[in-house]
C-alpha cells in the first residue's frame, strides 16, 4: 500500500511538472511577440549608438520568431499571466526613432521600461507612454532624445522611478503635474534637462518618498529650495553645474539620511554652517568652485564616515584644518586653489585609506610632511603651486601606488631621489631649486605619460636617446635645467605618442632626429644648434605651438590638456622657410625669429586658419608680404621688424590683431586706411620704412588699448601741418614715437 501511495505521488509530480512546462512554453502569446518584433524593425544596430556603455550589444538581435518572447534577452514576463512587464533595451546599440503608433505600446502590462544608452536620433519623447498605467520605472537617459519633456510622463502616476539625462527641455506646467502626480517618487533624475523657465521653488513640494534627487547641469537660476535639504528620505543631491542656482545650507536642521551631497559650480556664497556636522551617514561630499568663505568649521571633522570631500576653488583661508585627520575614511582630499597658508600639518598618520591628495594653488610654506610617505595607497599627489620649501621626502619616490605626482612651481631643493616605484606615469618637478643629476632610475618608469623637470638647476649630461624607452610618453619639459642634452647617439626609434617637447636651454647643437608624428609643441630656443631645420618637422601636420609669455605657460601646463610652448628655434640656419609649413594645418603660433632665414615668406603660411601668432622678427627675409596674410581670421600678433621686406602694406581684415611689428624694413606707400579699424590695437610699430602719405593724428584716438605707437623714420605728412613727424614724446603707459 505504500508503495502504491509513492507511485501515486511520484505520478502526480510528473502531471504537475508536466503541466507547467506546457505553461511556460506558451507564456508568451503571439500578439505580445508579434509586438515586439514589430518594435525591433524600426531599429538598426550601431555599437557607436551606446557610447558610454561599460558593455553594449544587440539584444534585439538575438530576438526570434518562433520562440517564446519571455526567454529574449532584455524582456521580463509575469510568470504567472505571462504579460510582458519589463523591457530592458539599456546598451543595446539602437539607432532609430519610435513613432507615436509603434507596437511597443500595445505592452499594456509595461512595469519596467529602460532604454538608456541607445541614439533614437534626437527624436521627440513620444507622449504615447502615458498607454503604460502601469509604469513604475522609466529610463530614458543617454538616448539622445529631443525637444520637450511631453506633459503626458506627469500622468504616470506609479513612477517609482524617472531618469530622463539629456538634451531636454521641461517646462513648468510639467514639473507642477510631476510634483502633484508622481507622489510615489523615489528617484529622480533629470541631469542635462534645460530647466531655466523653471523657478526652483517649485521643487518644494517633491514626494516626501524621495531617496534620489539628480539636477545637475539643469540651467537652474534663484534660490534652491531650503526644504529639499530636510526630505526624510534623502540619499542623494546632486546639484553641480548650476551656475546661477543660489543655495543656503540649512542651519539647524538636515536629512540624517544624506550619504551624497554635489553643490560644486553652483552659487554658494557664505561660510559653511556647523549645522552639516548633523550628516553623520554622509560619505560624498563635493564643493567644488561655489564660492564658498572663511575657514573650514571644525563640524567638518565629525562626518566621520566621509570618504570623499571636495572644497576645492573656493576662499577658504586659514591653516589646513588638523581635525581632518579625524576622517578615517578619506580616499580623495581636494582643497586645491584657496587661500591656505601655513604648513602643511601633520594629518595623514590616520588617512591610511587616502588614494588622492590636491592641495595645489595656495599660499602653503615649509616641507613637505614625512607622514605622506606612509601612505600606501596614495596614487595622486599634487602639491604644486605653492611656496614648499626644504628637500622632498625620498620614501615618496617608493610608494607602491603612486601614478602621479606633481610638485612644480614651489621653492623645493636638494637632488631628485632615485625611483622606486614602477607605476609612475606623471611626474612634475619643474621650476623649483632641484639640483644635481637626473636620477637613473627615472628610465625605468616605461609608463611615463608626462615629464616635467624644467627650470632647475639640474646639472650632467643626459643622451637624448634614453628617452626613447618611454614608448607612453606624451610630454617632455627638460627646458631651462644646465642639463648638457647630447644626440650623438642614433637610434632607430621615436616617440610614437609625444605631442609637446621642450628643450629651451639644454646646450643641445644639433637638431634631435627622435621626433612624433604627433608633435602638437616644441620649444627649441636658446640651444646652440646649426644647420638646417629637418624638412621633415614640417610635415608633422599636427604641430602647433602657444604663447611665448611663460605666465601663461605656467599656468596652462598644469592642465594637461592645454598645450603652451613655443616653438623658436634659435639657430643658425642660412636657408628659407620651407614651403612645407603649409602642412601644418593646426599651428596656432610660429615663431621663428632671430634666425638666419633668407629668401621670401612662403604664401602657403595664409592658409594657416588657426594662427594667431607669427614672428618671423629677426631674420634676413625679403620679397613682399603674401596678400592673404593680414586677413587670418585668428591672427592677433604679427612680428615681422628686422628683415628686407619690400612692397606695400595690404589691407588688414583680422578685427583681432593686437600686436603689428612690421619696422625696419624696406616697404613703402600709404599706411592702409584698415589699420585704423582694428580697435583692439595694443602695439603698432611702422617705423624705418619708406612709407609716405597723410595721416590724420586724430584716427589714432580710436585705439583706446594702444600701449606703444612708433612711425618715426618714415616720410608720413600730418594732415594739418604738412610737415613731416619725427617727434618722440612718451604716453600713457607706452610710448608714441613720431
Amino acid at each position: 500500500m505504500g508503495g502504491l501511495t509513492t507511485c501515486s505521488y511520484l505520478l502526480l509530480c510528473l502531471q504537475l511538472l508536466l503541466l507547467h512546462s506546457l505553461t511556460y512554453a506558451n507564456l508568451c502569446s503571439h500578439e505580445q511577440s508579434s509586438a515586439l518584433l514589430q518594435f525591433k524593425q524600426l531599429f538598426s544596430f550601431d555599437k557607436d549608438s551606446s557610447n558610454g556603455c561599460y558593455a553594449s550589444y544587440p539584444k534585439m538581435k538575438y530576438w526570434k520568431e518562433g520562440t517564446d518572447c519571455c526567454t529574449w534577452d532584455g524582456v521580463t514576463c509575469d510568470t504567472v499571466t505571462g504579460h510582458v512587464i519589463g523591457l530592458d533595451l539599456s546598451c543595446s546599440c539602437l539607432h532609430g526613432s519610435i513613432p507615436s503608433n509603434s507596437s511597443l505600446f500595445l505592452l499594456s502590462h509595461l512595469q519596467k521600461l529602460n532604454l538608456a544608452y541607445n541614439d533614437f536620433n534626437l527624436s521627440q519623447i513620444p507622449s504615447d507612454f502615458v498607454r503604460f498605467p502601469s509604469l513604475t520605472h522609466l529610463n530614458l537617459s543617454s538616448s539622445y532624445f529631443s525637444g520637450k519633456v511631453p506633459f503626458e510622463i506627469s500622468h504616470l502616476s506609479k513612477l517609482v522611478s524617472l531618469d530622463l539625462f539629456g538634451a531636454l527641455t521641461l517646462e513648468t506646467l510639467v514639473l507642477e503635474g510631476l510634483v502633484q502626480n508622481l507622489t510615489q517618487l523615489e528617484e529622480l533624475s533629470l541631469d542635462g534637462v534645460n530647466m531655466s523657465t523653471i523657478a526652483p521653488g517649485y521643487l518644494t513640494n517633491l514626494s516626501s518618498s524621495l531617496t534620489w534627487l539628480s539636477l545637475s547641469d539643469c540651467q537652474l537660476q534663484g534660490s534652491f529650495p531650503e526644504n529639499i535639504f530636510n526630505l526624510p528620505n534623502l540619499q542623494t543631491l546632486d546639484l553641480q553645474y548650476n551656475y546661477d542656482l543660489k543655495c543656503i545650507f540649512p542651519k539647524v536642521s538636515w536629512s540624517s539620511s544624506l550619504r551624497y551631497l554635489d553643490v560644486s559650480y553652483i552659487n554658494f556664497s557664505g561660510k559653511l554652517p556647523d549645522s552639516i556636522e548633523n550628516l553623520k551617514f554622509l560619505s560624498h561630499l563635493n564643493m567644488e568652485n561655489c564660492n564658498c568663505m572663511g575657514q573650514v568649521p571644525g563640524s567638518i571633522g565629525n562626518l566621520t564616515q566621509l570618504s570623499y570631500l571636495n572644497l576645492g576653488a573656493n576662499n577658504f583661508f586659514g591653516h589646513i584644518p588638523p581635525f581632518l585627520s579625524n576622517l578615517e575614511q578619506l580616499t580623495e582630499l581636494f582643497l586645491y586653489q584657496n587661500n591656505f597658508n601655513g604648513e602643511i600639518p601633520d594629518i595623514f598618520i590616520n588617512l591610511t585609506q587616502l588614494s588622492t591628495l590636491s592641495l595645489l594653488s595656495n599660499s602653503l610654506s615649509g616641507p613637505i610632511p614625512s607622514s605622506l610617505c606612509g601612505l600606501r595607497n596614495l596614487a595622486y599627489i599634487s602639491l604644486d603651486g605653492n611656496r614648499l620649501d626644504g628637500t622632498i621626502p625620498s620614501k615618496l619616490f617608493s610608494l607602491p601606488s603612486l601614478k602621479n605626482i606633481r610638485l612644480d612651481d614651489n621653492k623645493l631643493s636638494g637632488h631628485i631621489d632615485e625611483f622606486q616605484s614602477n607605476s609612475l606615469e606623471i611626474i612634475g618637478l619643474s621650476n623649483n631649486r632641484l639640483h644635481g643629476p637626473i636620477p637613473s632610475s627615472i628610465f625605468e618608469l616605461v609608463n611615463l605619460t608626462f615629464l616635467w623637470l624644467g627650470s632647475n638647476n639640474l646639472s650632467g649630461t643626459v643622451e637624448f636617446s634614453m628617452f626613447v624607452k618611454f614608448k607612453k610618453l606624451e610630454w617632455l619639459d627638460l627646458s631651462h635645467t644646465n642639463l648638457l642634452l647630447t644626440t650623438t647617439i642614433k637610434v632607430n626609434s621615436s616617440f610614437p605618442k609625444l605631442n609637446t617637447l621642450g628643450l629651451s636651454s639644454c646646450n643641445i647643437n644639433e637638431f634631435p632626429e627622435m621626433l612624433s608624428d604627433n608633435l602638437q609643441a616644441l620649444d627649441l630656443s636658446d640651444n646652440k644648434i646649426h644647420g638646417h631645420v629637418p624638412n621633415g618637422l614640417f610635415s608633422i601636420s599636427t604641430l602647433g605651438a602657444f604663447p611665448e609669455n611663460i605666465s601663461t605657460y605656467q599656468t596652462c601646463r598644469r592642465s594637461i590638456y592645454n598645450f603652451t610652448i613655443q616653438l623658436r628655434p634659435k639657430m643658425h640656419a642660412i636657408r628659407s622657410v620651407p614651403a612645407s609649413i603649409d602642412n601644418l594645418t593646426q599651428l596656432s603660433y610660429l615663431k621663428l625669429r632671430a634666425n638666419n632665414y633668407i629668401g621670401h615668406i612662403p604664401s602657403g603660411i595664409c592658409g594657416l586658419q588657426n594662427l594667431a601668432d607669427i614672428s618671423l622678427d629677426g631674420n634676413r627675409l625679403g620679397g613682399t608680404i603674401p596678400y592673404g596674410l593680414f586677413i587670418l581670421p585668428s591672427l592677433k600678433k604679427i612680428k615681422l621688424d628686422d628683415n628686407q621686406l619690400s612692397g606695400r602694406i595690404d589691407k588688414f581684415q583680422s578685427n583681432s590683431s593686437r600686436i603689428i611689428g612690421l619696422s625696419n624694413n624696406r616697404l613703402h606707400g600709404p599706411i592702409p586706411s584698415s589699420i585704423f579699424e582694428l580697435v583692439n590695437l595694443t602695439y603698432l610699430v611702422l617705423s624705418s620704412n619708406n612709407l609716405s602719405g597723410t595721416v590724420e593724428l586724430s584716427m589714432f584716438a580710436k585705439f583706446k588699448n594702444l600701449e606703444w605707437l612708433d612711425l618715426s623714420y618714415n616720410i608720413v605728412v600730418d594732415h594739418h601741418s604738412q610737415s613731416q613727424l619725427f617727434i618722440s614724446l612718451s604716453y600713457g603707459i607706452g610710448f608714441i614715437i613720431l
